[in-house]
């Protein structure tokens, strides 16, 4: 490997181009600001260090970042949901790339030090990937004008550093944006889930009893598309607020215990660890299929189901046949990694044309401003308005003023 990247075969990027050519053309939005970011040249010799779920979408915004006149390092956030042919087309393009598919944790760790290696002026961070690597080697962070977070469960990691007076940078929650989590976790996440586990299983969904962990805007997004699929939907939570709203939403509500024994499909959305465990999993009926639509890799309890079974069997392209010792079998999606990625192709376009308007309008926000103070800051509701409205704007809409 040279210096500029890392990846599995150079001459897959023909193939990752003619995919990046499909979305470039399918995200108006991102190509506005990008006019609008040309003309003063913030982003002109910049280093940036990006780690996130390493696709189409994400390389054509790393694209982006170039275009405007930036330096660009990437990994994936999840090496399961990285895309070799988009790597290779990426470092074709003279990308700085550090991602291959399904490389173990140690690997993973040594792409993300490759990334800060470059001393980074910004970082586009997924699940605080990059964040903790640079705790771990804060002499990395000397350029450092702050880190611009994605999903919930980063934005929980940071909080938790804050919390205990460890945070080392300045961080933007983009997750906590309006434009963000209201149609990125919701919508976006709500469709690929379904997307990925109608074409993992080829099973149908109307009449299926689902149950889905959680009642966040990943849960809600969820449970609409089941509904509108002819789902019969539970939901199990710990927040009586989130469970009342579910409940007045039209859906079942009831805790895990008794929800695990009466459902067919099981959908954790929470981006916390071990909400769905062993004692759940044995008590499924035959045939239960169980699948995480939330970013940690460890909201179902693979490691000791995986301890305790009678055997695990592949049946399907990322469905896993788990044999329980009660005699009954369960089915695995994607390794129990984020079902709509590792075992789909993420949100549809046009969600992450909004969502990555957002990321680039805060890396652009934070080379602009002074330095901002150690701590957590929201995105400024005027990026967040801007973003929504030349969303409107490309779907042709005008609002009231």
């Amino acid at each position: 490997m040279n210096n500029t990247y890392s990846i599995k075969d150079i001459s897959l990027a023909q193939e990752g181009a003619r995919k990046i050519a499909w979305v470039a053309e399918r995200m108006p939005v991102l190509n506005r600001l990008t006019v609008k970011f040309q003309e003063d040249g913030i982003f002109q010799g910049k280093k940036v260090a990006v780690a996130i779920h390493l696709e189409a979408k994400t390389a054509y915004l790393c694209l982006i970042l170039q275009q405007l006149g930036a330096q660009v390092w990437v990994t994936g956030s999840n090496p399961y949901s990285t895309k070799d042919d988009v790597a290779a087309a990426l470092a074709e393009k003279g990308i700085h790339v550090y991602a291959q598919h399904g490389v173990v944790e140690t690997i993973h760790k040594n792409e993300l030090y490759s990334l800060l290696s470059c001393l980074p002026d910004v970082v586009l961070d997924d699940g605080a990937d990059i964040c903790m690597a640079l705790h771990e080697k804060p002499e990395y962070g000397v350029n450092l004008r702050g880190i611009s977070e994605e999903t919930t469960t980063g934005v929980m990691r940071l909080q938790n550093l804050m919390e205990t007076n460890r945070l080392l940078f300045p961080a933007i929650t983009v997750n906590e944006a309006k434009s963000k989590h209201m149609f990125d976790n919701r919508y976006g996440t709500g469709q690929s889930t379904w997307t990925a586990i109608t074409n993992l299983t080829n099973m149908t969904v109307g009449g299926q009893k689902i149950v889905i962990l959680g009642y966040g805007w990943v849960g809600k997004g969820v449970a609409t598309i089941a509904r509108g699929m002819g789902g019969h939907v539970v939901i199990t939570e710990l927040d009586p607020w989130k469970s009342l709203e579910a409940v007045m939403d039209g859906y079942d509500v009831m805790p895990i215990s008794e929800a695990c024994k009466i459902g067919d499909i099981f959908i954790t959305t929470t981006g916390r660890d071990a909400v769905l465990r062993r004692e759940h999993i044995i008590e499924m009926k035959h045939g239960a299929i169980i699948g995480n639509a939330g970013h940690a890799d460890t909201e179902i309890d693979v490691d000791k189901l995986n301890s305790d079974v009678l055997s695990i069997m592949e049946v399907r392209d990322n469905v896993f046949e788990y044999k329980l010792l009660n005699g009954r079998a369960v089915y695995l999606l994607a390794n129990g990694r984020i079902v709509n990625i590792a075992g789909g192709l993420g949100h549809p376009v046009e969600i992450m044309d909004m969502s990555f308007s957002l990321q680039l309008a805060s890396l652009h926000y934070l080379l602009c401003m002074p330095k901002l103070e150690i701590g957590l800051h929201k995105v400024p509701m005027e990026l967040d308005e801007i973003v929504v409205r030349e969303k409107l704007a490309a779907e042709g809409y005008s609002i009231d003023s």
